[in-house]
């Protein structure tokens, strides 16, 4: 009996390509999966950056959660009212000045205030010797051009005040921090004494459990359920 790969020899040479493309099927199988979850990881790791530097993707860090603004439990309406009388009063208390400062990082302007803090302690400094080094910190933080902080002043106070950093005196700042003041006072703080926060806790309220407003009736699934519909033509 003759060889059937001699009667058929396409037989032969099927037979010797099927073994090479199988090898490279079962390679190509191997490799897809790996190349495709490359550029699909990549994307969400990129989606996910971009998502987080988005500012609305923190809002829900405001001033709803724990911790947030002041809790209630260690302010008491009464000082919370008293903050409302004026800015003053408001920053020469602890508990307000947290609660200040929490408020402009909502708003990404806690440079202001980190400032004005700043300022405060470079003004207790007790010798020469302190005020040169604590003032070359504040002119490279806040004040000088692209400050990782830089705060809001006229080019006029900048340029005073630059002009004294060489040797600094205790009032070297003062009229940088008067500006930042006024511009707090009469930008931020009204709108601290709007926000919902600071009204909870002169109601008594807790920040920590905000007031949840209750979702208008609509109809769902199980409303519908062991209702036949109604085919009949009129």
């Amino acid at each position: 009996m003759e060889n059937p790969l001699l009667l058929f020899p396409q037989l032969n040479i099927s037979a010797s390509k099927d073994k090479p493309y199988y090898k490279v099927m079962k390679s190509a199988i191997k490799e897809e999966p790996h190349k495709a979850s490359k550029p699909g990881a990549k994307q969400k790791r990129n989606r996910l950056s971009l998502l987080l530097q988005k500012p609305e993707f923190h809002e829900g860090d405001h001033l709803g959660k724990p911790g947030n603004l002041t809790k209630a439990a260690s302010v008491s309406p009464e000082e919370a009212v008293k903050w409302g009388e004026s800015f003053d009063k408001l920053l020469s208390e602890k508990a307000g000045l947290d609660a200040f400062t929490k408020f402009l990082k909502t708003e990404f302007s806690e440079e202001n205030i980190e400032f004005w803090i700043a300022c405060e302690d470079y003004k207790k400094s007790k010798s020469t010797h302190e005020l040169l080094p604590k003032a070359k910190t504040i002119f490279e933080t806040f004040i000088q051009r692209d400050a990782p902080k830089e705060v809001n002043l006229d080019f006029h106070t900048k340029e005073v005040t630059s002009q004294s950093i060489g040797q600094p005196l205790p009032t070297t700042f003062d009229a940088a921090q008067s500006t930042v003041y006024r511009l707090m006072e009469q930008d931020s703080y009204p709108r601290f004494l709007r926000s919902a926060p600071y009204l909870n806790l002169v109601k008594g309220r807790n920040p920590a459990r905000p007031t949840l407003r209750r979702r208008s009736r609509s109809f769902t699934v199980n409303d519908f359920q062991g209702v036949r519909p109604d085919f009949t033509v009129w």
